[in-house]
């Protein structure tokens, strides 16, 4: 009951965010290209995450109002479930749910039937039953608002790689007021390809199928997504705004390559929180020209932590603004709090990241700033860094270099704020326990507890 709820106060404040984007300036459908989005005036990180006592909370595109003023304006029949709107069940349409036949037919036939409903919102039904699902694209615009897709069955991903001409196996685009929920399950069955990735070879090696792809979404809930084994990547959110993601559980093993949980790009004003992940890769991974963007209460492990970027590999990428990571817990993983930046030549920003109650355990890098990404060699990336906070986090790291540093000769990290740190040596060398920092081309500042003791800079 009490997770119905909060899923109804999401969607009127869904509902409230649309009607009110008409006249805010940063909504994607009054935008014709990255560039435009991206020049969008947003809160600085001060504005976005600091509130005094007593001011009113902010909600990315305003201040909400008194929202009983506005709920008469909602239809009735806003939560289809319990008030009887349209549902469109995908075996009423050709699914056979035999976990044999390809459904990806009657799965298409489906999204059309409810994108084109003219009567309200709409829900695409998943009903309980196992499916095997070949890749699918559910498009927009739609005219039902919202749309919403819950899961209630476990859709298995074809393994046949041919089948796939374009890298994602469900590819959701273009759709205003989109919802994701039900307590089914996404399974990639990534162990039958994984094999086949090259990425630890080849820089330019063509990634896996992600699984989910959120493209172009404005005003988006996923609430209570289970993803496990994805052949590439769990979910990727490009060129979103005001997307919410709670309540996730996403599962792969440590050594699946590749796998990372969520990966954003091209988006602002996204908010994870309340989620578990496990990955062969990176749980959170937050890559270029992303803004306003909130991760909290995310447990993270095994994998390669909660990383900004990794960025500067493309020549049209761009800069990172505004980022909080707050109230995690890291384990097992070979990362935990980072920022990675490819020693290039493409430049760009990375400012206003925090950092902040973080809880590690058996974490190999439990703070790191790596500028030499992808390479063994010494190179200068041209990546700039500035404004990063790292605060109170504490915990164990398999390695004596609990702090590590490595900022751009060429362009040194500024700003860099260590605050209430400590970190013990929890590895297996019993001979050598000691735990310390190590920086380069970085120019830092301490407060508080400092263990390992900070760089001499």
């Amino acid at each position: 009951m009490t997770r119905n709820l909060s899923l109804v106060i999401q969607i009127l404040l869904l509902v409230f965010a649309s009607q009110c984007s008409a006249k805010d300036a940063a909504t994607l459908d009054d935008v014709t290209g990255t560039e435009n989005l991206l020049k969008v005036t947003v809160p600085t990180v001060n504005e976005q995450f600091l509130r005094p006592a007593g001011a009113p909370r902010r909600l990315g595109i305003g201040t909400l109002p008194d929202i009983g003023s506005t709920v008469n304006d909602i239809r009735a029949n806003i939560v289809l479930n319990e008030n009887g709107g349209s549902v469109f069940d995908v075996t009423k349409h050709g699914a056979k749910a035999d976990g044999e036949t390809d459904d990806a037919q009657a799965f298409m036939t489906t999204w059309i039937a409810a994108c084109r409903n003219t009567v309200g919102p709409a829900k695409f039904l998943i009903p309980q039953g196992t499916y095997l699902v070949g890749p699918v694209t559910f498009a927009g615009p739609c005219k039902s608002f919202p749309i919403t897709l819950e899961n209630q069955g476990t859709v298995k991903a074809t393994t046949d790689i041919s089948e796939y001409s374009s890298p994602e196996w469900f590819s959701i685009e273009d759709i205003t007021g989109f919802i994701l929920t039900g307590s089914g399950v996404f399974d990639g069955q990534g162990v039958t390809v994984w094999p086949y990735n090259d990425c630890k070879k080849n820089r330019f090696c063509q990634l896996l199928p992600i699984s989910i792809k959120f493209s172009r979404l404005n005003h988006t809930i996923v609430d209570g997504l289970t993803s496990v084994n994805s052949m590439g990547f769990h979910t990727s959110v490009f060129y979103c705004y005001n997307f919410t993601a709670t309540n996730m559980k996403i599962i792969a093993p440590h050594n699946s390559p590749n796998t990372d949980g969520m990966h954003l790009s091209t988006s602002k004003l996204v908010t994870i929180t309340n989620s578990v992940i496990g990955t062969g890769d990176d749980c959170v991974s937050i890559g270029h020209s992303t803004e306003n963007i909130v991760v909290t209460n995310v447990t993270c492990g095994p994998g390669h932590g909660l990383s900004v970027g990794s960025l500067g590999k493309y020549s049209k990428e761009k800069s990172v603004y505004n980022v909080l990571v707050k109230n995690c817990t890291i384990f097992n993983a070979t990362n935990g709090a980072r920022i990675k930046t490819w020693a290039s030549r493409i430049s760009g920003l990375a400012s206003g990241i925090i950092f902040e109650d973080i809880v590690m355990y058996n974490v190999k890098n439990p703070i790191i700033i790596d500028q030499t990404y992808g390479t063994k060699k010494k190179k200068v990336s041209n990546w700039k860094i500035s404004d990063v906070h790292f605060k109170n986090i504490r915990g164990t790291s398999t390695t004596n270099v609990a702090v590590l540093l490595e900022c751009s000769e060429l362009l040194p990290c500024e700003g860099v704020e260590l605050r209430d740190i400590n970190l013990t040596y929890g590895g297996t060398n019993l001979r050598n326990t000691t735990i310390v920092s190590s920086c380069s081309n970085a120019k830092i500042a301490t407060f508080g507890v400092q263990n390992p003791p900070p760089c001499v800079v």
